[in-house]
């Protein structure tokens, strides 16, 4: 069974065909209790109303032998007296059941006592006056057989107060052959037009289920062949429809866009990596073998630079690392004013002008944005860097400017990409791998902010960062 409806389709087809079946059943059993019901109240007005032509007979004193609803063409009728016994009954009455009396022969009358007259009251508990009929009808069903035929009847009793006769009651019946032959009949068409339809419903819930879902197949297919060959340069067919289904598709393509993005990223990232931890190892190494060699020809200063570089890039690739991998920042409030000074502390040339600014976020990450940001101010100034801190509307802004060349236009977002240098910072001993602006850049964006690249008042570079305030 699981496995029969495993599928969206299967299951879309079901849930589509029960909703239809249990709509139908409940429209099915309210028409055929309404058709039953109005049939039924026909045929009760109809007895009623012959039920009070022969009462407005008897009325007017006609003999029971001269009534013309005793015919039985219009259906059964019989008229008790006060005592309960028969006095009249319709033409070739045979059988009857649902009345006060199952007789079909007339009885002889009694002769009225005078002390059953208090008793001739109709429903209400009022007596009836002479040639009175009752305003209320009682209704009953029953069968009656005349001339041979048995047929189901609703039966109505009106009583009547005659001048001659006394109290009595008349039953006439109207047959439901009508009402019982349209309720067959309606159910019949029911019973065979219900499954045809409910067939219907399931029929083009599954063709149009099956077309609604034909481009998700074809979306769950190419990307068991991105996964199977590796290559997220491709992409998902996205449907001209403009749906939920076309969206899917279209959300999905930018995922392997971004993925594509990250994984080429990361390719580079491991190359580039891989390319600068080489060249200190290898010049380590170097130096090493030569002064095993050679000890008279050790470079230890150059030994010990290569180390530090080689420790200062190891703490740059864990720190992306930790970055890329979503470390928590924390919600600390820091002075930003507070750590500039102390970044710029011990630096040649560099003024703070700052006012005290609070942002929240890692103390030790944003202390680490300014110190990379001076260390590259201070790499191509000429003699002056410049901090500055300020609150601007909702925002936190640090400037660091420096007075040296500036950042050509078209390289001032290049520059905060990885292990990316321009031409005159390449140098090994002016500088690190690229890695400084970049994690920057990282650390500000995961704080809610921003860092840019501008020209600053003495014409060198100003890089902004900018902070959500506390």
């Amino acid at each position: 069974m699981r496995r029969l409806f495993g599928s969206v389709r299967a299951r879309a087809t079901l849930g589509a065909t029960l909703v239809v079946a249990v709509a139908l059943v409940a429209a099915g059993t309210a028409v055929l209790l309404s058709l039953r019901s109005n049939l039924m109240g026909e045929a009760g007005t109809q007895a009623e109303r012959s039920a009070r032509a022969v009462a407005s007979e008897l009325a007017a004193g006609t003999p029971y032998d001269k009534l013309s609803g005793l015919d039985g063409d219009d259906g059964p009728v019989q008229v008790l007296d006060e005592h309960g016994r028969l006095v009249a009954a319709s033409e070739d009455l045979e059988r009857i059941s649902g009345t006060d009396t199952g007789q079909v022969k007339p009885q002889p009358a009694a002769k009225p006592s005078g002390d059953d007259g208090d008793d001739d009251s109709d429903d209400a508990g009022e007596p009836l006056e002479a040639g009175e009929i009752s305003g209320e009808s009682v209704f009953s069903n029953g069968s009656a057989t005349i001339d041979g035929d048995a047929e189901d009847y609703r039966f109505a009793a009106v009583e009547v107060e005659t001048h001659d006769r006394g109290h009595l009651k008349v039953y006439a019946g109207s047959p439901l052959a009508a009402e019982h032959g349209a309720v067959r009949t309606a159910l019949t068409v029911m019973l065979i037009g219900f499954p045809l339809l409910l067939g219907v419903v399931a029929a083009v819930t599954w063709l149009v289920t099956r077309r609604a879902l034909r481009p998700v197949e074809g979306i769950r297919r190419e990307m068991a062949a991105i996964t199977h060959s590796e290559d997220l340069a491709r992409r998902v067919p996205e449907p001209d429809t403009h749906d939920e289904i076309a969206r899917l598709a279209s959300t999905t393509n930018e995922t392997l866009a971004a993925l594509e993005t990250s994984v080429e990223r990361q390719r580079r990232f491991v190359a580039d990596a891989s390319h600068e931890l080489r060249s200190p190892i290898a010049s380590l190494r170097t130096q090493l073998e030569v002064a095993a060699a050679h000890p008279e020809l050790l470079d230890l200063d150059g030994a010990v630079e290569d180390t530090v570089r080689l420790q200062r890039l190891a703490a740059d690739l864990l720190l992306l690392a930790r970055l890329d991998a979503g470390e928590r920042l924390g919600d600390a409030k820091v002075d930003l004013a507070r750590l500039a000074r102390e970044a710029a502390e011990g630096r040649t040339g560099v003024t703070v002008d700052a006012e005290p600014v609070e942002v929240a976020g890692s103390r030790g990450q944003l202390g680490r944005v300014l110190a990379n940001l001076l260390d590259n101010a201070q790499r191509h100034a000429r003699s002056a860097v410049t901090v500055n801190v300020r609150c601007e509307g909702d925002r936190a802004v640090v400037g660091v400017a420096d007075d040296g060349d500036g950042v050509p236009e078209d390289d001032r977002e290049r520059i905060f990409e990885r292990f990316v240098r321009l031409d005159a910072a390449r140098s090994r001993d002016d500088g690190g791998a690229g890695l400084g602006l970049a994690i920057a850049r990282d650390v500000a964006v995961r704080h809610g902010g921003t860092l840019t690249a501008g020209r600053g008042p003495a014409g060198g570079a100003l890089f902004e960062l900018r902070l959500p305030l506390v």
